[in-house]
């Protein structure tokens, strides 16, 4: 089943900066090959359900692994079945009206 996924991956307890684990997990993401979007707080994937579900496994598995003792993720999956979705179709318009 294809999917749209919002993933935001949460380090906890490896001080201020998150950055290098974000990372990590965002290069894990992009290994995936899986169609995806990076923004401010998380990163939105396109792919099969069990890929999405895989790489967010992979991405718990690697930083624990790596030394991250806690992480919590956030998780918003979309599915449909009259047609297939797509994030190049959820681009909003941002032209200013006048």
């Amino acid at each position: 089943m294809k999917v749209l996924a919002e993933i935001q991956v949460i380090p906890l307890g490896v001080g201020v900066s998150v950055r290098k684990q974000v990372q990590r997990a965002h290069d894990l993401i992009i290994a995936s090959g899986m169609t995806f979007e990076a923004h401010a707080y998380g990163t939105n994937v396109e792919g099969e359900m069990d890929e999405v579900l895989a790489v967010i496994k992979q991405i718990h598995e690697t930083l624990h692994a790596e030394g991250t003792t806690r992480i919590g993720t956030a998780i918003k999956i979309s599915s449909r079945t009259d047609k297939d979705s797509r994030l190049a179709d959820k681009k909003l318009d941002q032209t200013p009206k006048d």
